[in-house]
């Protein structure tokens, strides 16, 4: 499904240049778990920005489904990021004054779907992720754990081919987290979304599905 060729990420200029990936080479399958993990400043997050199309690559490229991303335009970009790619914070990234129907019905809003068609789906994937009692509870008044679940059913909703997930259980307990990847596994296995996890917590590298460590911007 995606193919990673050669990715490198260098930030800043003269001296003060940081190289955040080196000539990483990957492959991921339709409907893989994968587990990237690595110490806080190992890659993750760069490698995941890239596989976003949230950062453009120093050098190599990504091909998804045989379309090759960075020859795209930005405004392409764009477009492929809203309609294909489903993305999960550590922070949630929750929008505070709306119910949780409402925040996950948000990339559909940006995506043009009647509203009518919204509030279906909404509705769909908040069950999914256990919270049919609570859609039109505010963040406010739900646990970080029902927060996170949220975003889950946000990343969900407009059916990506991608879900990037990054540090998912960072602000949770251990519980709380274990819960988290416990769903993450439960909806890759029922729905068959590609999912890439980026973890540093080594309690969770055991419910993931196929790992791959990066250090120092290279895989190892």
């Amino acid at each position: 499904m995606i193919e990673i060729r050669g990715i490198s990420k260098r930030y800043g200029s003269g001296t003060q240049v940081v190289q955040a990936l080196c000539d990483v080479h990957m492959q991921i399958s339709q409907g893989e778990l994968l587990g990237l993990i690595g110490p806080s400043g190992s890659g993750k997050t760069s490698l995941l920005n890239i596989l976003g199309c949230l950062d453009r690559p120093t050098g190599g490229t990504v091909i998804m489904k045989g379309r090759d991303l960075f020859h795209m335009t930005d405004a392409e970009l764009t477009r492929y990021r809203a309609s294909s790619l489903g993305f999960i914070f550590q922070n949630f990234s929750l929008f505070e004054l709306l119910s949780a129907r409402e925040n996950v019905e948000y990339p559909l809003h940006l995506n043009g779907v009647p509203p009518s068609e919204r509030r279906r789906r909404s509705g769909v994937a908040l069950e999914q992720v256990g919270l049919a009692g609570k859609m039109d509870r505010r963040p406010g008044q739900l646990s970080g754990g029902e927060k996170q679940r949220v975003a889950i059913a946000r990343a969900l909703v407009h059916q990506p081919e991608l879900v990037l997930a990054d540090e998912p259980t960072a602000n949770l307990d251990s519980e709380a987290g274990a819960g988290i990847i416990g769903l993450i596994r439960e909806l890759n296995a029922a729905l068959g979304v590609t999912f890439v996890v980026a973890t540093h917590d080594p309690a969770l590298i055991s419910l993931l599905g196929r790992i791959e460590k990066i250090q120092d911007g290279r895989l190892v």
